[in-house]
């Protein structure tokens, strides 16, 4: 996740689940300020060029946040509306031809690995297809119909892409009911999660899911829904069909294995392959170098306390590995959360992320600040943002919130930090020290 948007850095499951989230669900609708994944967050510009590509152009490139979030550029709409990944035209239909384990095969072992019950809407794509394989049905237990994935790919094992895509979601950006991380005697990481579709519950549609690593690199999700469809469709059922202790059984079958194996070394992908999944993690549109320096998130954390003016306390705090961290501050007239993103590398993208509006220092550092609604669905909630680009290409943003938690209600009329402190903080010269 952090800073901006309907699926904040907070969600990391919008983001980071973003990436699981995303992955598996197909193309998903997102507030103007906010590209996600899951990401992988994680503040790559190369996640950044995807997204971008993806988008319909450089001039959509944002800052990467917990999850995946991305903070688009300070002059974006807030009026906006767009599908961060392309949306397919329609679900594809079965196949028995479009890989060695074909999406058709696909289809029938998800049924197979499934309770008994009634079975409809059936879509997929098979491990030859140049998207990735995934398959996904409408199953009906006799209780409403709801619609239930699979996603495949493979990510280093490894690597912070892996981790954060088995790691539960911080309860400061995302609202859910549960989430359990464990490792099995394979070596694989499991995260079971429990939570809802909409991060501000506008519609009660839940979402669960269990994400698998191996050891190996294998990458599978499984996801269900109370509902026919991810969204915009009717509330089928109270929950999901599947407990968490069904969706481990069908998510470490050793049949989806197989399956990745079985695609061909220059299909595989580092996010699952449901619809709406990124290029390889490989690509790099209109960029010969795209791998940026990260910034550690403890670093970020300790910088930004120590840049806070005094009466403030900090309450709560937490972060990411790397480029964010925040906050959540009580000066005796409620919480108040407060988000950083720092992120190298950026010179290159200042006219896209800058406009004709934005204030420029002696130094060269160029300066847009912003006050508007939150956007993920707290009552009354507001967010106070300075976004900062050095000329060496040091990007600094930090938002304040007057709530704790931007899905939960306002505590306070304003901030706990002015706009004038907040400035104060994003152009600090103790950034430097760390980009």
């Amino acid at each position: 996740m952090p800073f901006d948007q309907h699926e904040d850095p907070a969600d990391p499951f919008e983001g980071r689940l973003g990436d699981a989230l995303r992955r598996a669900g197909g193309a998903y609708e997102t507030d103007a300020h906010a590209m996600v994944s899951g990401g992988a967050v994680r503040g790559r510009r190369r996640l950044f060029r995807r997204r971008a590509a993806m988008a319909g152009g450089v001039a959509g490139v944002a800052l990467v946040g917990v999850g995946g979030a991305v903070l688009l550029p300070m002059g974006a709409g807030t009026d906006d509306k767009r599908s961060v990944a392309a949306a397919p035209s329609a679900e594809p239909k079965p196949r028995e031809d479009d890989g060695k384990v074909s999406g058709a095969d696909l289809v029938r072992t998800l049924k197979d690995l499934l309770p008994k019950g009634k079975f409809s809407g059936e879509a997929a794509r098979g491990t030859g297809a140049e998207l990735g394989p995934y398959a996904q049905v409408v199953y009906d237990d006799g209780k409403g119909g709801a619609a239930v994935q699979v996603g495949l790919g493979r990510v280093e094992a490894d690597g912070e892409h892996a981790r954060q895509l088995t790691e539960c979601p911080d309860k400061a950006f995302v609202s859910f009911d549960s989430c359990a991380e464990s490792t099995l005697p394979d070596g694989s990481r499991l995260m079971l999660f429990q939570g809802y579709e909409y991060p501000d519950r506008r519609v009660d549609t839940k979402h669960w899911y269990a994400q698998l690593v191996t050891p190996d690199g294998y990458d599978v999700s499984v996801m269900e829904w109370n509902a026919e469809a991810q969204k915009d469709a009717p509330i089928t059922r109270h929950e999901p069909p599947l407990t968490t202790a069904q969706l481990k059984e069908i998510v470490t079958a050793p049949a989806w294995r197989t399956a990745i194996d079985a695609v061909p070394e220059k299909k595989e992908s580092s996010s699952a392959g449901a619809p709406g999944s990124e290029p390889g993690a490989g690509e790099s549109p209109g960029s010969a170098s795209v791998d940026a320096p990260m910034v550690d998130g403890d670093a970020i954390q300790k910088t930004l306390t120590g840049l806070l003016p005094e009466g403030v306390d900090v309450v709560d705090k937490g972060g990411q590995e790397t480029d964010f961290a925040y906050v959540v501050l009580d000066d005796g007239e409620g919480r108040s959360l407060v988000q950083m993103n720092v992120q190298p590398g950026m010179a290159d993208l200042a006219d896209s992320l800058f406009g004709s509006g934005a204030e420029t220092l002696p130094d060269g550092t160029k300066v847009a600040s912003r006050q508007e609604p939150g956007e993920k669905g707290g009552e009354g909630v507001v967010k106070w943002t300075v976004d900062t680009l050095r000329p060496d290409g040091l990007r600094v943003v930090i938002s304040a919130f007057n709530s704790g938690a931007q899905h939960t209600a306002a505590t306070r009329d304003t901030p706990a930090l002015t706009m004038a402190q907040l400035k104060e903080i994003a152009t600090s010269e103790r950034w430097n020290e760390l980009g």
